[in-house]
């Protein structure tokens, strides 16, 4: 298999060629900076590159994109261009190179302002059939991206399914008051409960969705880390989360009191993976459970691959209050 991997300088973009490398596979990485993981540098808003990128690949891993830390240095013309041009451009070079798989990176922020309900309201319960509301370009134009993948499967018979993956950065959090009153590993342990995923288990995803997207042909998913909750304790969530909490992994608060750390008092909301798992087969290894079973042996809590990847940062200049601009 010959694959190309946009954004390949990127976390995940690296994370894939990596194991597709060691796989064996034949593998051009595209980006628009160069590294080792990168045979082209350009653009996918080029399209001839593009054009070139695409030549002998059987199989499109597209990861590339302006993210939310973008936001206040890009314009909403870049995002336009980055996030949809170029999408748009692979998509069109796709079909015309006869593609297998065209594997569409997105992300749960296309579901914006449904992620927080009112206050006084129980947390939402995230399925892929929960209605986007974005909030900013960045969401705005990730579900185009979708629509557009969702076009070409219709007008032009490309399997094409559509990850919308959780957060998998290890950069701090761009939320300041987290930042304050959490230490960074406390934090990010808590949301693998319901808004995590390792970048091991982001990989696995996207191989098996490449593996099955002929068959499928559409599709999106939702890609993070399995909750223990259930529907039912959206209501109990929003109000004692450490409570619900404590009724599915009470080794927890040991593992947390040592380390004198707390957990949120409050989830607004829980990604449901149901859907990846049941027809894709996908098995993520990371969860909250593996994550405590860790803290009790003083493991890493990252699997290899995120700690291979490590920090890669979304900008070169350093901000006066947190890594991004962004609120």
């Amino acid at each position: 298999m010959r694959a190309l991997v946009t954004g390949s300088s990127g976390h995940l973009g690296e994370a894939l060629v990596r194991t597709l490398q060691e796989d064996g596979e034949d593998v051009v990485g595209l980006d628009i900076k160069d590294s080792a993981f990168t045979a082209i540098v350009g653009s996918v808003t080029d399209r001839e590159c593009v054009r070139q990128a695409m030549r002998g690949v059987e199989v499109v891993f597209h990861t590339a994109t302006l993210h939310k830390p973008h936001i206040s240095t890009h314009s909403r013309q870049e995002f336009i261009e980055a996030n949809i041009t170029g999408t748009l451009h692979l998509l069109e070079e796709a079909v015309r190179a006869g593609i297998v798989s065209f594997i569409y990176t997105s992300t749960t922020s296309v579901f914006g302002d449904a992620l927080t309900p009112p206050a006084g309201a129980r947390a939402a319960w995230i399925t892929e059939d929960a209605t986007p509301l974005p909030k900013n370009i960045y969401g705005v134009t990730k579900a185009a991206a979708e629509d557009l993948c969702q076009l070409f499967h219709r007008n032009e018979n490309l399997p094409c399914l559509v990850l919308r993956t959780s957060r998998f950065f290890p950069e701090e959090d761009d939320n300041r008051e987290i930042r304050l009153a959490y230490s960074d590993a406390n934090a990010k342990a808590n949301e693998f409960l319901y808004r995590r995923v390792d970048i091991g288990d982001v990989v696995s995803a996207q191989l098996l969705a490449a593996k099955h997207a002929a068959a499928i042909g559409f599709r999106k998913y939702i890609i993070s880390a399995s909750t223990p909750f259930q529907p039912e304790d959206v209501t109990e969530l929003r109000k004692e989360a450490p409570k619900v909490v404590r009724r599915y992994v009470p080794e927890y608060e040991h593992e947390y009191a040592r380390r004198g750390w707390e957990m949120f008092p409050s989830i607004s909301r829980v990604y449901v993976n149901e859907r990846a798992r049941k027809e894709l087969g996908w098995r993520p290894e990371y969860d909250f459970q593996r994550i405590v079973r860790a803290l009790s042996s003083d493991e890493d809590l990252c699997s290899p691959l995120a700690r291979l990847i490590g920090s890669k940062g979304y900008h070169s200049e350093q901000f006066r209050d947190g890594p991004y601009p962004v609120d």
